[in-house]
């Protein structure tokens, strides 16, 4: 009996102690990853997010009424007797990312941080890893075991972040993010689905800067190309590791351009001495390497690509250009430079056009989806039209490029012809969809006269391109399939302006007989408001002409109240009185009262 007493006793003590020391319960990388994603970082932007931090701190302090004094900052901080709620540990969180988020947006800086900037930058890192491991010496004790654990795994990755930045310790460094990883392993396999996509997005972000690590310790063989390959992928944690590898891949081509002499463009050979232009030119062309070496890249990061290309060759134009201008009185340096500078130049117009040709591309799969899906936006012809006009302008300039030169040579003169009848193909295209506009706004007659048209430039280029041997087989076939289009486009277009005519008498005698003179004779379409009660689209179709009846503009002219106008018609009947006594009287001169 005295057992059982002191039984109940010790369970009365254990539910007391449970509600003096209640345990909390924080969803940490869910509660950081919609704050990260709502406040800046989707985009990359650390500023914003940092203030959102500030903010969030200053919203904390006020509502738990734990503020530092006013005017003169009086130090509270946080223990385990003063975390009585969870908002105390939501203060500590914030005051970690906070810090974090600003040493993230100093390495953002566009030419990276200089060393005051950087001394700065790992001072704050030590502050999120200071308050970070606090975060989780408190959860330890006031959290629940998940909220322990996910602290833990937040603050290892904390620490991990500072060692990488300070480029020591590799071996703790690499220990830091494998603890954080097996944390966030054993969580991805329980709780909701959404915790565990989470959990497995940051085992992803995780991987790389492990391997990284690995490397630097020495306790891996994985290849350059292989880290390059894990930089693609996108997150917050992984923003300090892009750097590191942009820093890494940089060494390496300075040190592979030491061995770059030359610039090899269409049989000419031309030296190049500049080391930035070197790294430049050998930075666009291994993007090169991974645009047209992996085919399973989709098209949007295609287009990233491109534009990363064309900043390296830009960059590489502008070191040209600049040696030139310091060049001085010496011909041959100056030949040499004009030459490299026009090959490119040439280069860089070859991948505008291929660039745009992948928009011309994404943009024909959406116009021929668009036709069966009306849920995505569509595609209009005039789009695909500016894209046609870029190009014609593209190789237009390109060719005028090449042959700027009195003296050029066979494969110059080629590559001019190449592009002058990839000039007529893209001049057949756009004349084809800009019969389709026409056609779309009821215009028969220019659609008929355009299709013929493109279907007549589209056969002479035919002709030309089966005369060459060298040419691409994939732009023949689809100038074949464009000639055929635009012969069944023009009995279309023929077939309907026909029909179109006959009708023309028909329709004309049933709007007149339908014209009525008396009040209410022709319907008028109702606006959205006069018919609430009715489940019926006041908006045209996107793909039609049709006006949308949503409210009439401009506004009906309505009667409006006035004041009445007052007409003073009594002002011409009064007699006022003379005032010529009060008038002044002009002064006569001795002469003048004598004679008048």
């Amino acid at each position: 009996m005295a057992k059982e007493n002191e039984a109940i006793s010790m369970e009365i003590d254990d539910k007391k102690t449970d509600q003096m020391n209640p345990k909390f319960s924080i969803n940490v990388l869910q509660l950081l990853k919609s704050a990260q994603m709502q406040h800046g970082l989707r985009h990359g932007d650390y500023t914003r997010y940092r203030r959102y931090c500030t903010a969030r701190l200053r919203r904390l302090y006020k509502s738990l009424k734990f503020t530092h004094g006013q005017g003169k900052y009086n130090k509270r901080a946080i223990t385990e007797t003063t975390v009585t709620e969870v908002r105390y540990l939501h203060v500590l969180l914030y005051t970690a990312e906070r810090a974090w988020s600003h040493a993230m947006e100093k390495r953002q800086l566009p030419n990276g941080p200089v060393p005051c900037q950087r001394i700065y930058l790992i001072g704050r890192l030590r502050k999120a890893v200071k308050w970070a491991s606090l975060f989780a010496q408190l959860c330890a004790v006031k959290g629940d075991s998940r909220t322990s654990l996910e602290a833990e795994a937040y603050a290892s990755f904390m620490k991990g972040t500072l060692l990488f930045e300070l480029e020591q310790n590799w071996e703790t460094a690499l220990m830091s993010f494998k603890s954080a990883r097996a944390v966030y392993e054993q969580l991805g396999k329980y709780g909701d689905i959404e915790n565990q996509v989470l959990c497995r997005e940051r085992v992803q972000e995780l991987d790389p800067n492990i391997n990284y690590c690995s490397i630097k310790a020495g306790k891996s063989n994985i290849k350059t190309s292989e880290l390059a390959d894990m930089g693609q992928m996108e997150g917050p944690a992984l923003d300090l590791f892009k750097a590191k590898l942009e820093a890494v891949m940089d060494e390496a081509r300075s040190q592979q351009a030491a061995s770059m002499t030359e610039f090899n463009w269409l049989g000419h050979r031309f030296p190049v001495a500049n080391a930035k232009t070197r790294v430049s030119i050998l930075k666009a062309q291994e993007l090169e390497k991974d645009l047209h070496g992996s085919a399973a890249v989709p098209a949007e990061k295609k287009v990233v690509m491109y534009d990363k290309i064309f900043a390296a060759y830009h960059e590489a134009r502008s070191c040209i250009r600049k040696d030139l201008v310091n060049a001085g009185d010496t011909e041959n340096v100056k030949d040499d430079l004009s030459g490299l500078d026009k090959a490119v130049s040439a280069v860089l117009g070859q991948r505008t056009i291929e660039r745009n040709q992948l928009l011309v591309s994404i943009a024909k799969s959406k116009f021929s989806r668009n036709r069966d899906d009306k849920v995505e936006k569509a595609t209009k012809p005039e789009g695909l039209v500016r894209l046609y006009d870029l190009l014609i302008q593209n190789t237009s300039d390109l060719s005028d490029l090449v042959t700027s030169r009195r003296d050029s040579t066979p494969e110059e003169v080629a590559f001019a012809e190449e592009f002058e009848l990839k000039n007529q193909v893209f001049r057949a295209e756009r004349c084809f969809y800009l019969a389709k506009s026409y056609s779309l706004a009821g215009k028969r007659a220019e659609a008929y006269v355009l299709y013929s048209r493109a279907r007549s430039l589209a056969e002479s280029t035919l002709q030309k391109l089966k005369a060459m041997s060298s040419f691409d087989k994939d732009i023949i076939q689809d100038l074949e399939v464009l000639y055929n289009n635009s012969r069944s486009n023009i009995c279309i277009e023929h077939a309907a302006g026909i029909m179109e005519e006959e009708k023309a008498p028909e329709k004309l005698t049933k709007g007149v007989s339908s014209i009525s003179l008396a009040e209410g004779g022709n319907k008028a379409e109702k606006f959205l408001l006069e018919k609430l009660d009715v489940y019926e689209s006041s908006v045209a179709d996107p793909n039609t002409k049709g006006v949308p009846h949503i409210e009439p503009f401009p506004p009906v002219f309505q009667a409006v109240p006035r004041n009445p106008i007052v007409l003073d018609i009594v002002f011409n009947s009064i007699e006022f009185p003379s005032l010529e006594s009060r008038m002044k009287k002009e002064k006569k001169g001795l002469i003048s009262r004598f004679w008048g």
